[in-house]
């Protein structure tokens, strides 16, 4: 994709995440679930790691090379008119620098970036580290003089036997986060826990992501609880598959 489409991509996506309280980026994985998508009237679309993956026949957590899913969403950014961001995991064992001029190659308009290394035995990254590494995408898209929105993810609580517990330290990771120049923050595994989206969202300034059911969840319980940002995550292609299986059932043998 060229230069200046890619540069207008990011800066709407920028604007959306201003303009909707929260936004909702349906979580798509090919050109036909991200053209459904858009021609159901949403303005802006985030692919996921783990759909991606289902839909090749892949692992997700790294399972992929970096150059699998860029090769993998090229068709996906080009096949739509609004602006899709990528969920990178960990970054694929890449530097800030060449992660970024991978995603702006082929017209993506923000990423996703998380703090468990899949590649690397699972490891989590320390706070420190993980901003640092945020913080060298952040001076990489500036440099590269386009926008991209930064969705800075922590899985403490998904790895945390009482998520309760570990909030104190996830505030933290969020905050070194926000200070490292990521746009929003996404701590997974607590979308069912009000006391928790209510501690998150007012310890940061910025967008709190939270993933969604698309069925089993409801846009007004996030928006009073002031998550900024909504993704599926694999759950869109979780509640597809369930209504496939539906549809499919009568008819199989």
């Amino acid at each position: 994709m060229d230069f200046r489409t890619t540069v207008e991509r990011a800066q709407r996506l920028r604007q959306l995440h201003a303009q909707y309280k929260p936004l909702v980026l349906p979580t798509v994985w090919d050109v036909w679930s991200a053209r459904t998508a858009a021609d159901a009237g949403f303005p802006a679309l985030t692919v996921g790691s783990h759909p991606l993956a289902e839909s090749r026949g892949a692992e997700d957590h790294e399972g992929q090379t970096f150059e699998e899913v860029l090769a993998a969403v090229r068709p996906i950014i080009a096949g739509v008119d609004v602006p899709v961001s990528v969920d990178l995991e960990a970054g694929y064992g890449q530097k800030p620098a060449d992660l970024i001029a991978g995603l702006t190659e082929v017209g993506g308009a923000g990423l996703n970036i998380e703090d468990t290394v899949h590649s690397d035995g699972g490891r989590v990254r320390s706070a420190q580290e993980h901003a640092n590494y945020i913080a060298g995408l952040r001076a990489a898209a500036d440099d590269a003089g386009i926008p991209l929105w930064i969705n800075g993810r922590t899985d403490l609580f998904l790895h945390a036997q009482d998520a309760s517990g570990v909030l104190d330290e996830a505030i933290e990771r969020l905050r070194a986060m926000e200070r490292a120049g990521a746009d929003s923050v996404y701590p997974v595994a607590i979308q069912d826990d009000d006391e928790l989206l209510s501690a998150v969202t007012g310890a940061v300034a910025i967008p709190v992501n939270s993933t969604a059911h698309p069925v089993k969840h409801d846009l007004e319980r996030f928006r009073r609880l002031g998550v900024g940002r909504i993704t599926y995550g694999p759950l869109l292609q979780i509640a597809m598959t369930d209504a496939m299986k539906g549809v499919l059932g009568p008819w199989a043998p």
